[in-house]
């Protein structure tokens, strides 16, 4: 068979048999191994003269370059061997026997080159040891030569075997079945005698070379499992530490091979410690994602180990995660944690959420904006009288109408103006009762603006809402205004009803000149359980940095005001159906429900967007971290780009 280099596969078998004594000069082998595995593309290539090699025997042998059949390499071989009369048969007998071919799919463990490549490829640039390290140069590089220590009876020893199995017998056996390969004829196997002892160390170098030559990378795991029992666990062992030792990664203290590969990933897993995470609104997240998936025992684990880090009299992300954890208690178990829902018809509620509408501007400036879009509708500089119909469903202490009073009395000059308030109760006595000293005040203070107040409180049904039953006359112009107020009202996703609907329905049939709308943009009417965790940490975590930005930690009122929020916070997040009385919407939402009770949008002017502008950024607390901004026709307001609430205005 013709091949891409001068020598043939007899030939270099004669030269190593000649240069490997027994004894202990071994000068001549080992200069061969070193030229054939550490120059890789001289041996292959190059043309040289014969030569001999003379060892303390006088044998003398063939370099690697020439030619010869495979028989006459058999007959010299056997003859040098019979010579020295203390050969292993067995080691002979491994060295001669064939080799059973099989179809290579990858390069050859020993040469880069595959049998096929051998006839096609005479380019001395040979492909790089680069990829198969497992049985690769890399490891044979490492390997020493040992002498064989001859036991009773001219046979070694099972320790001098394994030896010399590192140094030498390994990489005969892979050449050889190149070599054999290559002639296309199959050597016979010498047995000599056929002895127990031979035909058990036979079958064992068998076995030991069928794992080593078995490059399918399904059993790589196992390559050195198979011999485990008897005298064979010390070549078990000795293929181990040929493996262990052949990793070419220079760090000092190099990870070893494990003969199995659920040993592997089990050592790796319990040697890496994972650090505990920080606790932070992700791990809210990571709780409330427990919650719903059923793992109330991790959340309850997570929210024990919020729990140590949160505090309600700390910074902004802690007051927020003490109202989280609160919360997702509540979820996981309300009859110990119960969420709060009557809490938010109490005095306490009601009077943090006016804190709320004072204190922060995002609020503050929401009502203002309604006001001035109020008054662009109704104001007309023409008329002698100046006078208007506002009629509130929810007009909490009248702070939104001491502005709108204020900035009335700016643009009278020096008109008379006659004011209509009707503020819209239930049928409770004592809701009455608040709401006509909130009148009082609020007629006191127009009188020293000019102005004249007619304040009126009315009960009425839902179904019986029209202009007649809110005392409207017939020629008046008369606003609506919805400021913080339809988020508290159900939607069809808690009743058939649908208040929510019917009053914006009666309200378009009250043919009002504007309708003003302030709401949050806040998604927490139907969306899921997971979005509204993540809506609400978001917009809360953004409202709380609002607040620490203008009042005082220390301060009474703000307590006050975040633990109203805390009690928002709950209801939206711990809650379902009817028991959840705020359901907040954001404003693509409102605006489609608006424009389906039959309202048209009315884009607020660029005057209102100015004017709050402006205001924000008057007085002594001037923070650049809060934003107004005109988009899609209303006015955003909010805190380091978030946006808090929306002011719109409808006819």
């Amino acid at each position: 068979m013709a091949s891409g280099f001068s020598g043939s596969g007899s030939d270099f078998f004669s030269g190593l048999a000649a240069g490997r004594s027994l004894n202990n000069n071994q000068s001549g082998y080992r200069a061969q191994l070193s030229q054939m595995f550490l120059d890789q593309t001289g041996q292959m290539t190059q043309t040289h003269p014969p030569r001999t090699t003379t060892n303390n025997n006088n044998l003398t042998a063939q370099s690697l370059i020439g030619k010869r059949s495979l028989a006459d390499f058999q007959a010299h071989h056997q003859q040098n061997y019979q010579q020295q009369g203390n050969i292993n048969p067995a080691l002979n007998g491994l060295l001669l026997r064939s080799v059973k071919p099989r179809m290579y799919q990858h390069t050859s463990p020993i040469s880069t080159l595959s049998p096929i490549e051998f006839s096609a490829n005479s380019s001395p640039e040979l492909p790089s040891f680069s990829s198969h390290q497992r049985y690769g140069v890399p490891l044979l590089q490492q390997l020493r030569p040992q002498n064989i220590n001859l036991g009773s009876g001219g046979v070694p020893t099972i320790h001098s075997v394994n030896n010399h199995l590192s140094s030498g017998v390994l990489n005969y056996m892979n050449t050889l079945q190149h070599s054999n390969r290559g002639g296309g004829g199959g050597g016979a196997v010498n047995n000599n005698g056929g002895q127990d002892t031979q035909k058990k160390m036979m079958d064992t170098l068998q076995e030991l070379e069928k794992q080593l030559l078995d490059n399918n990378e399904e059993d790589e795991g196992d390559a050195v499992s198979v011999i485990t029992n008897g005298t064979d666990s010390e070549w078990s062992e000795t293929i181990q530490n040929l493996m262990t030792s052949s990793n070419p990664n220079p760090n000092p203290n190099p990870n070893p091979i494990s003969p199995s590969p659920t040993s592997s990933s089990s050592s790796s897993s319990t040697s890496v410690t994972t650090p505990a995470p920080n606790c932070s609104k992700q791990t809210l997240i990571e709780a409330a994602s427990a919650i719903y998936d059923g793992k109330t025992d991790t959340a309850a684990e997570i929210l024990t180990r919020v729990s140590q880090v949160s505090n309600p009299r700390g910074n902004s992300e802690q007051r927020l995660m003490e109202y989280m954890c609160t919360t997702l208690k509540s979820r996981v178990n309300s009859a110990d944690n119960p969420p709060p829902v009557t809490e938010l018809y109490g005095k306490e509620h009601i009077s943090s959420t006016q804190l709320l509408y004072e204190l922060s501007p995002c609020f503050k400036l929401g009502f203002m904006a309604a006001n001035l879009a109020i008054l662009e509708a109704t104001v007309d500089q023409s008329t002698s009288v100046i006078g208007f119909h506002v009629i509130d469903f929810d007009i909490g202490q009248g702070c939104q109408y001491m502005n709108l009073l204020h900035a009335l009395s700016e643009r009278l000059n020096g008109k008379p103006a006659v004011i209509k308030i009707t503020a819209v109760s239930d049928n409770g006595v004592e809701e009455k009762e608040r709401l006509r000293v909130v009148g009082g005040t609020l007629s006191q203070l127009a009188e020293k603006f000019g102005v004249t107040l007619r304040f009126n409180v009315v009960s009425c049904k839902l179904t019986d809402l029209s202009r007649e039953s809110l005392g409207c006359e017939p020629d008046e112009l008369l606003a609506v205004n919805f400021a913080f107020n339809l988020y508290k009202m159900p939607d069809e996703s808690v009743s058939t009803e649908n208040p929510r609907d019917e009053l914006l329905r009666r309200v378009k049939g009250l043919a009002p000149r504007v309708v003003t709308l302030v709401e949050q943009e806040l998604n927490t009417n139907t969306a899921p359980f997971m979005a509204r965790v993540n809506e609400t940490s978001l917009y809360y975590g953004a409202l709380f940095d609002s607040i620490e930005s203008t009042v005082q930690r220390d301060n009474t009122e703000r307590v006050k005001v975040e633990e109203g929020l805390g009690r928002k916070l709950a209801n939206s997040v711990a809650c379902e159906g009817r028991d959840r009385l705020e359901r907040c919407e954001v404003f693509g939402k409102w605006r489609a429900r608006m424009g389906m009770a039959g309202f048209e949008f009315k884009p607020l002017s660029q005057h209102i967007a100015e004017s709050m502008k402006s205001r924000l950024n008057s007085g002594n607390r001037v923070n650049p971290g809060f934003t107004v901004k005109e988009e899609n026709g209303g006015v955003c307001f909010g805190w380091m780009g978030k946006t808090l609430t929306v002011a719109s205005a409808w006819r």
